[in-house]
This record gives structure tokens, C-alpha cells and sequence, in this order.
């Protein structure tokens, strides 16, 4: 029986080399420019290293400034007859004395004060939600990126329609008159790059969210995530269109309810 001490000593193996991290190849201002003209380029830097901060900040100030904007186009009394208009839909109003509406009004009034002033949170977590959707939806059909991956593609797929449209935003809200301006169908813009112009979305909120939908920034905004999800995660186009189509049908559905609920566009 061979004596273990005299078995040939033998070196451990070496330890498996681990391949070194890819470095991004842009700087995160120059992914902002070149996510508009070099979309898939621009992914493929965001899979070697996701980042999102830079993008989510813009997309935050724009929001908000658009919020501000708004209202002070429409002005303090505008505003409140448009939430007077809101109670008056409500069938326990004519019940209301006119104080209590008054309250109610002013109530409206400092709540929406209040959010103008945290819009900047209240986008940014709507941008992590997104972002968790697109990496559930990445998960379910055999991605490999993590959180991180999908949240820059939440980012990255947003920010050319949000700055190209609030830029068109800014400027119609500038040269229009603020008693041209319904405030209901303004929440989300004052320029619409959809059919929805051709309903009355008083008469006809339903469909008039419906047929926003179908809005020339947010076909834009459907192809770069399409693009950004293949991608990061090494999807097929099939699997990538499937998850902004299903995702984008239930948004659709969140919006046609809350409008049918509340009488207005959304």
C-alpha cells in the first residue's frame, strides 16, 4: 500500500479566471445625445454598464417644470374653476353647500400645490416602477440583465420623446392662449401627436384616451425599449415587442378606466 506522504505532491489548480468587467465606451452625456441618433450603439454601451441617473434627473425637471408651467398659464382662477367643474361631476355635490364646496376647492387647491413641489419623487419612483416592470418582463422570457439593465432602458427609451415633446410643449403653451387651453386634456400635454384632436374629449373621454394612445411619442419611445430590452438582455425582437406591447395594453387599460371614471381624457 502506497505511503500518502510519498505520493508525488501535485500543485491545486489554478483558480478560474474571471473575465475583467467591460468598460462603457461613452460618458453619460454622451449617451443623452446618442441615444437620439445611435439608439442601438447606445444600448449596447448601456449592457456593458447600465446608468440612468443623468436621464432620470432631465426627465424629472422636465415633468415638473411642465407642472408649474401649467398652471401658471392657466392661472389661479383657472385652476379653480376647473376643479369646481371636477366637484360638479361628482352626483354628491348638488348635496354641497356652498361653503363646503368652497373648502373642498381649496383643499384641491393646496393638494396640488403640494405636488407640483414633489413631482420630482413622484417621477422618479414611476421610472423605478417601470423599470421593474421591464425587468419582471425581461425575467419571464429567459433575459439576463438585472434591475439595473432594464431601469436604463425605462430611462433611455423615455427621453427623447420627453424632451423632444416637452420642448414642442413649452412652445405651444407659450404662444396659445391660456383660455384655449383645457386643462383636463393638458395634464399630460398641451400638444397631442395622436388623432385624439379629432374628439371631443369631454363628450367622448373614453375615446379619446383610446385614441391618444395611439401617439407618435410613444410609438418612439415603444421602439427604442423594444431595441434596449433585445439588447441588455439578449432577447429575441419577438420577445422584446411582446413585453412593451403587453405592458403598454395595460397602461392603456389603467388610463381608459381612470378617464372613464373621472369624465376626462387621460
Amino acid at each position: 500500500m502506497q505511503n500518502p506522504e510519498s505520493a508525488e505532491w501535485q500543485a491545486p489548480p489554478p483558480p478560474e479566471k474571471i473575465a475583467p468587467a467591460e468598460e462603457p465606451q461613452m460618458s453619460e452625456l454622451a449617451t443623452i445625445g446618442n441615444i437620439f441618433f445611435e439608439p442601438g450603439r447606445t444600448f449596447e454601451d448601456l449592457k456593458r454598464k447600465p446608468r440612468f441617473v443623468i436621464g432620470a434627473i432631465i426627465i424629472c425637471l422636465l415633468v415638473t417644470a411642465y407642472s408649474f408651467g401649467l398652471y401658471y398659464k392657466i392661472g389661479d382662477s383657472g385652476v379653480r374653476s376647473f376643479i369646481a367643474e371636477q366637484i360638479d361631476k361628482n352626483p354628491n355635490a348638488s348635496s354641497m353647500t356652498g361653503e363646503q364646496k368652497t373648502k373642498a376647492i381649496d383643499m384641491q387647491m393646496t393638494i396640488q400645490k403640494v405636488v407640483r413641489f414633489v413631482m420630482p419623487l413622484f417621477v422618479f419612483a414611476s421610472l423605478l416602477i417601470g423599470g421593474l416592470l421591464y425587468w419582471a418582463g425581461a425575467k419571464a422570457f429567459g433575459g439576463t440583465g438585472g434591475f439595473l439593465h432594464a431601469l436604463s432602458v425605462w430611462v433611455y427609451s423615455s427621453l427623447p420623446p420627453a424632451i423632444v415633446g416637452m420642448i414642442a410643449n413649452f412652445i405651444v403653451m407659450a404662444i396659445k392662449s391660456a383660455d384655449d387651453i383645457d386643462m383636463a386634456q393638458s395634464q399630460r400635454g398641451v400638444i397631442h401627436a395622436n388623432l385624439g384632436f379629432l374628439f371631443d374629449g369631454k363628450a367622448m373621454p373614453v375615446l379619446t384616451t383610446l385614441i391618444g394612445t395611439i401617439d407618435v411619442f410613444y410609438i418612439w419611445g415603444w421602439i427604442l425599449a423594444a431595441i434596449g430590452l433585445r439588447i441588455t438582455n439578449r432577447l429575441s425582437t419577438g420577445s422584446a415587442w411582446t413585453i412593451v406591447f403587453i405592458l403598454a395594453l395595460v397602461g392603456t387599460m389603467f388610463r381608459v378606466v381612470s378617464a372613464y371614471f373621472s369624465g376626462n381624457p387621460v
